[in-house]
């Protein structure tokens, strides 16, 4: 006669604490989206981008308004096949960090109420800047001139090193008011070694501004026609 004996064994689960409230998420995405906006580089670029929106306009239960979002780009001739950065690679230098398309998803951030600003314009700097801005930016200038003539930036996308290049936002307190954008680059020549880059400061390539076509919207300085890709350029993606 054979005895089976079944041993039972006890295990103890700890239950995991209950989850994060739905505002507390969003707020975490938020926090999240910013810090990528600023520095691209270290969150992966427009890619992360994408997700840290999709995933917010899932937690407020709009995932229609991504589309929306595409379809206005298209109409504005900032979408291509590569997202908004297609666009920019046709008339910018090649930049290691997408700081100039990070600012078109930071305008998208601002009128929902998502971008965090270092700085407010008041209605008459905010006025003050769109007035003058596109003569201004007629002339050759560097990173300095602007943040000598218009005061520090509400967002600065980029680091503080000089070496690198950046985008200068400025905003008003009225979400639906276009940002100024300004879209510096530093580097090095074509066929020069990569670095360090030739420029002890950002030069201005253009500013952007408006809410019209993409093209429409922008103001190229001197340099910034210079440096304008051709189909030979090997700036240019292949």
């Amino acid at each position: 006669m054979i005895e089976l004996i079944f041993l039972r064994k006890t295990v103890c689960v700890t239950l995991p604490t209950s989850l994060a409230a739905a505002e507390e998420i969003r707020d975490h995405l938020i926090d999240q989206l910013n810090l990528a906006l600023r520095r691209p580089g270290m969150y992966g670029g427009e890619v992360a981008f994408r997700i840290l929106i999709d995933h917010l306009l899932f937690v407020e239960r709009q995932p229609e308004a991504w589309n929306q979002l595409k379809q206005s780009w298209e109409e504005q001739g900032l979408w291509t096949s590569t997202g908004p950065s297609g666009a920019f690679q046709e008339i910018f230098p090649a930049q290691g960090d997408c700081y100039e398309v990070a600012s078109v998803y930071a305008e998208f951030a601002q009128r929902r109420g998502w971008l965090g600003p270092d700085r407010v314009l008041t209605a008459e700097e905010y006025e003050a800047v769109t007035d003058r801005v596109r003569g201004w930016a007629a002339a050759d200038r560097t990173w300095a001139d602007v943040t000598a003539e218009f005061g520090p930036p509400s967002v600065l996308f980029g680091g503080n090193n000089p070496l690198y290049g950046k985008t200068l936002g400025y905003l008003s307190g009225d979400p639906q008011q276009p940002m100024v954008v300004f879209h510096l680059w530093n580097g090095s020549e074509p066929g020069s070694e990569p670095w360090p880059p030739e420029h002890a400061q950002p030069l201005l390539l253009a500013v952007r501004f408006g809410a019209g076509s993409f093209r429409g919207s922008l103001t190229f300085t001197p340099e910034g026609d210079r440096r304008r890709p051709t189909v030979e350029d090997p700036y240019l993606p292949r």
